[in-house]
């Protein structure tokens, strides 16, 4: 798969933030749902991007336990804030803290599914040592 596929993989859970706004507005849901999920789940993605690149900054310089350590933190804080997010929110106002939590769920769904599914494409038979 070319350069462009992952691309459209690793951007596909934003990609579909910005389509489900025409959907929230045309089915009537509330938005402030959708403005609570979509603040969180930017959130979410920077601490993912920052996380991804200190990972790959410490493995550039040996350092694999402060690598995996970023990324193990952030892969169990960013479920956490996000329910966080949704249960303060739902205690505020139901609704709200529904559409956002609906929301949330399929952009959470659909990133995992698309990493792993870019990280099995983009596998090879050589040792990461070895590239």
């Amino acid at each position: 798969m070319g350069n462009r596929s992952f691309s459209f993989l690793t951007y596909l859970d934003l990609i579909i933030l910005v389509l489900a706004l025409p959907v929230f507005i045309i089915a009537g849901f509330n938005l402030a749902g959708y403005a609570v999920a979509a603040v969180v789940w930017a959130a979410q993605r920077l601490l993912q991007v920052w996380a991804e690149r200190k990972a790959a900054s410490d493995l550039a310089q040996g350092k694999r336990t402060s690598a995996m350590g970023a990324v193990a933190a952030t892969s169990l804080g960013r479920p956490w804030l996000m329910a966080a997010v949704v249960l303060i929110t739902c205690i505020i106002d139901r609704e709200v803290g529904l559409a956002a939590a609906a929301l949330l769920v399929l952009l959470f769904t659909v990133n995992l599914a698309t990493r792993g599914l870019a990280y099995l494409l983009g596998k090879t038979d050589q040792p990461e040592e070895a590239r």
